[in-house]
């Protein structure tokens, strides 16, 4: 067995293969960026080697600077984790150019598999069902163009080399394919140093789900069950799930054996993923194959109890599978939760900054059910612009699906994160959604029940009550404590009313409050009355309280009146009045935003790529304006309304921050 090894990467997948490797008594090596010269990866390690500047093309994806990293720590093995150098032939070469193992699978395998073009051939060769689609490189957006049309639209363009959602497009009519078609291949050359583009037919409502594949170097595969992977925002996935509620056990063996049988065609050893497109009548499509460790692994792990990471460091060693297809056995549900540095309030735009506040929930392993949480950032971090924006990955088990989902709705709701924009609120919002709860999705999920954006969650009247209850019980424990600061404490002290007005979500309820030692009766207008319970004291940024017997936790901080609540998505202003104050109140006059109809503002902090206007041209609604690239992806903004641009702020090269001016118009 190795006895040291490197983990050519960075973020939560170093600090996840450094957990496995320290389980198995071996050393690691990390290797970091500028940037990361503080990480969480880096302090977990062993060892720890810079290698480059802050941009991934100046350190993480070049060869020689991580081959360097290998020969100055005498690694014998080297775990690439996923994206940057995991699917590079010439890197695997490399290490074994060296005599330096790579735990992954044969430069062949990866050659094959890893160019998407290549493997759709081989796999059609296999007899495994592909998407229809152009297999050749295109050269030009104008092939681009030409090709969309033979395929029919909707078309995917597609990096060759691509994976994570990077470099990939869908195009509805030929000014898509073009603009498609240059931002995929650049976000190519960036992300792979590859900008190699093909292009296939788009299946609409389609479900996308993979196939865990686990081969030894003995002739040995087996597959480990599948995982749902249908919520995706920009290609990318956000929600994931093991198994598929969509899937029949003829389905899965049949999905199964085909990923299989194309590993075994490519000769195929260590984890690896076999990516399928399945329609509405449970037909399914060889979309592409990961010759890595996927990010939505932990899932499989879980309802299979099998370490991966374990597993390709063994078939690395040279071990035989200590396991056969007979051994697999898929035990309750998982649910994966990626948590990303992103504004859901900003149409998901990338949010760097420090993260002031990072307190995950307790990761907990019972036998009833589990909370696990792969991150690789901590409290006081920073979360920069030059890296993928995810930053932890929530997963819970539970015999059952629906105990999954309660138990990752809890998970959520404890999850504490500030400094940054994130996506806790939308992923709350996505477990409670009726769709993904009956398990009725598609790729289109986002799309579709979220043509407009996210603005956040309304709650009915029912929650709403709870947690005006909760806010009235918790403003008198406030109040109290308040009286007590001021030193009165003899009979002249300040009584606290009984009687309070609570505004949220733009609703009223007048309640009058019965406290006793162990809680405190909330007795609403209408007769109802909720028994509220905990622990809660003021200056505490979580409360887990008892309401009418059910649990009800939320992220709590202050503001003028009332608190900020956190909740199941939902962030609301709660203020707790007085009948007097809220009377005073319903009279003040709002303070409006200003107008910045007039203005293009940047929406996330990044650096401008292209500006298609000079001033004085007149510009339609729709229309490409700039291009602006953060943390890996480029991003097209476009003008609102008509109008013409009298001024612009920013060229190709700049670095803006949030709401910084682009252009102004007239």
């Amino acid at each position: 067995m190795f006895d040291k090894i490197l983990i050519a990467n960075r973020g939560e997948i170093a600090c996840r293969v450094i957990k496995t490797a320290r389980k198995m008594g071996i050393k690691t090596v990390a290797i970091y960026s500028d940037a990361d010269k503080n990480a969480l990866h880096v302090e977990m390690a062993d060892e720890a080697v810079h290698i480059g500047l802050s941009p991934a093309n100046q350190s993480y994806i070049v060869i020689e600077k991580v081959m360097q990293a290998i020969r100055q720590s005498g690694a014998q093995g080297v775990h690439p984790g996923y994206g940057f150098l995991s699917e590079n032939s010439k890197f695997a070469q490399a290490l074994t150019d060296e005599n330096v193992v790579f735990i992954g699978p044969p430069v062949r395998a990866i050659e094959k598999m890893g160019d998407k073009i290549t493997s759709k051939k081989i796999a059609q060769d296999a007899g495994v069902s592909t998407v229809p689609g152009y297999m050749g490189l295109i050269e030009s957006a104008k092939d681009a163009v030409l090709i969309s049309n033979e395929v029919g639209y909707p078309v995917m363009i597609k990096a060759s080399a691509g994976g994570g959602g990077k470099g990939m497009r869908i195009a509805w009519n030929d000014d898509e394919a073009l603009e498609g078609f240059e931002s995929s291949k650049n976000e190519a050359a960036n992300s792979f140093g590859d900008d190699r583009i093909f292009i296939e037919k788009f299946v609409t409502q389609p479900r996308h789900i993979e196939i865990q594949v686990l081969a030894d170097s003995h002739g040995n595969c087996i597959y480990l069950g599948e995982r749902e992977c249908s919520i995706q925002r920009r290609n990318q996935k956000v929600v994931e799930e093991a198994p598929s509620p969509f899937l029949d056990q003829a389905t899965r063996k049949a999905m199964g054996e085909q990923a299989c049988a194309l590993a075994s065609a490519v000769g195929y050893t260590s984890a690896g993923t076999v990516e399928f497109i399945v329609d509405k009548d449970k037909k399914f499509y060889f979309l592409e194959m990961n010759t890595r460790l996927q990010v939505e692994h932990p899932v499989t792990e879980l309802i299979t109890g099998v370490d991966l990471v374990e597993q390709m460091i063994r078939v690395a060693n040279g071990e035989a599978l200590s396991m056969t297809q007979d051994d697999v056995k898929l035990n309750g549900w998982a649910i994966e939760n990626r948590l990303y540095a992103e504004d859901p309030y900003r149409n998901f735009l990338p949010s760097i900054g420090r993260l002031t506040r990072y307190r995950p929930p307790e990761e907990i392993s019972s036998e009833s059910y589990v909370v696990r949480n792969d991150t690789g950032v901590f409290e006081g971090g920073e979360i920069s612009m030059y890296y993928d924006p995810m930053i932890a990955k929530l997963c819970t088990w539970a015999p059952s699906r629906q105990l999954a989902i309660d138990h990752m709705r809890t998970a959520l709701d404890r999850f504490e994160v500030e400094g940054i924009g994130h996506n806790l609120p939308f992923l709350s919002a996505v477990m409670d959604h009726a769709k993904f709860v009956s398990g009725d999705m598609t790729t289109a999920f986002i799309g579709e029940e979220y043509p407009d954006g996210f603005d956040g969650v309304r709650l009915g009247e029912g929650a709403l009550k709870k947690i005006a209850a909760s806010c009235a019980a918790m403003n008198r424990v406030a109040e109290i404590r308040r009286t007590k600061i001021t030193g009165r404490l003899d009979n002249h002290e300040r009584k606290i009313g009984n009687d309070w007005v609570v505004n949220l979500q733009g609703q009223s309820f007048t309640v009058t409050i019965a406290a006793d030692p162990q809680g405190s009766d909330v007795v609403f207008e209408d007769g109802e009355t909720l028994r509220v319970s905990g622990s809660w004291v003021p200056g505490q940024s979580l409360a887990e309280m008892t309401v009418a017997q059910s649990s009800l936790v939320m992220k709590v901080s202050k503001i003028s009146g009332g608190f900020r609540i956190r909740s199941r998505g939902a962030d609301l202003k709660v203020h707790v009045r007085t009948p007097i104050q809220a009377r005073l109140a319903a009279i003040m006059p709002e303070k409006l935003p200003p107008d910045t109809s007039r203005l293009l503002l940047c929406p996330m902090p990044g650096m401008v790529v292209k500006v298609n206007v000079e001033v004085g041209d007149e510009v339609q609604e729709g229309q490409a304006l700039c291009t602006v690239e953060a943390m890996k992806m480029e991003n097209i903004l476009r003008a609102e309304r008509r109008g013409i641009v009298e001024k612009i702020n920013a060229g190709a090269g700049d670095s803006l921050a949030v709401d910084e001016v682009i252009m102004e118009f007239n």
